[in-house]
């Protein structure tokens, strides 16, 4: 019994290198590690940059690693989804080294999830030495820093976060077997939720369907008491499933917090003022983002996994 258990972890494992080894090799992957930390130096370096520029001295902000995190958007997770599985599961059909994987000893399903665990792996990595960079720098450059021990719930959030779109490119990918597919249709849906999200959050009575799509979601804030200006209401809240980071360290600092949510009034050659619609806690908020992200990787986990190992019988 112990043997057969050992085997089976043997096997597993040797999936999980044997994909580790393949995001480690695609140039496009390290690329895009490249381009991530270049763009965390940016934001920690323009500051100082335009502080000297204007002969100022740059003020101390002590809350600035733990409100930025590490500084991943939406975007930035959209392409660490497409460049760690973009080839994972299409890319085995197109160069043909499906045919050899299946001739070893595991299973289609065993081949998936240890595609998935090494996904997994790459992701952890890249985004544990981003959120130590960014911690490290925001020390340097804004003064000791307050709050660091929540960058923990931030890694989680970001991950959790960044595997719906993993999900959803490996979908597309087992369903299609093109890589290029499966990186442009994702793109279509992560460009079409971008541009539409806004403009429903702000001028649409129905916003609170935002909270049930991938990205931004709809935005609330978070205030004390009634905003006393139609422009500054508050401690601003995006609900959707890209914010599960910000949120977890938003819920940590303000546990008790209400989330309130506006609209902007369309009235022409009229001053434009913000029309409360609703109030929630932050709570919530959270656990339905949460929710609602899992229900997406789930989702589309299993439609992978089966197209996965239908095309494996029908070829």
């Amino acid at each position: 019994m112990r043997k057969r258990e050992l085997s089976w972890k043997t096997r597993f494992w040797a999936v999980v290198r044997y994909e580790l080894l393949w995001n480690i090799r695609k140039k496009k992957f390290l690329g895009v590690i490249v381009v991530a930390f270049a763009l965390a130096t940016l934001s920690l370096a323009l500051p100082v940059l335009l502080s000297n520029m204007i002969g100022q001295s740059l003020s101390q902000n002590p809350n600035y690693v733990v409100s930025t995190g590490a500084g991943i958007g939406g975007l930035g997770m959209f392409l660490f989804a497409i460049v760690i599985v973009m080839n994972s599961i299409s890319g085995e059909f197109e160069s043909g080294t499906i045919v050899p994987l299946l001739t070893k000893p595991v299973s289609r399903t065993m081949v998936f999830l240890g595609k998935l665990f090494a996904a997994l792996i790459t992701l952890l990595s890249a985004y544990a030495v981003l959120f130590i960079y960014m911690a490290v720098g925001g020390t340097i450059v804004y003064g000791l820093q307050n709050n660091l021990h929540l960058l923990p719930l931030s890694l989680f959030g970001t991950i959790l976060s960044t595997f719906l779109w993993i999900a959803v490119v490996l979908a597309i990918g087992a369903l299609s077997k093109s890589s290029l597919i499966a990186a442009l249709g994702t793109f279509g849906i992560f460009i079409a939720l971008t541009i539409s999200s806004p403009i429903i959050s702000i001028f649409s009575d129905q916003a609170w369907i935002l909270n049930y799509v991938p990205g931004g979601g709809t935005t609330g804030y978070i205030a004390g008491v009634k905003p006393q200006t139609p422009y500054v209401p508050g401690i601003a809240i995006s609900t959707g499933t890209d914010n599960i980071a910000a949120n977890l360290i938003n819920y940590a600092l303000y546990p008790s917090s209400n989330v309130t949510f506006f609209k902007m009034s369309a009235l022409i050659g009229q001053s434009q003022q913000l029309i409360e619609l609703y109030t929630e806690s932050l709570s919530i908020v959270l656990l339905r983002s949460i929710a609602v992200a899992l229900a997406y990787i789930f989702g589309f986990l299993l439609i992978s996994w089966y197209a996965f190992k239908r095309a494996q019988m029908l070829e």
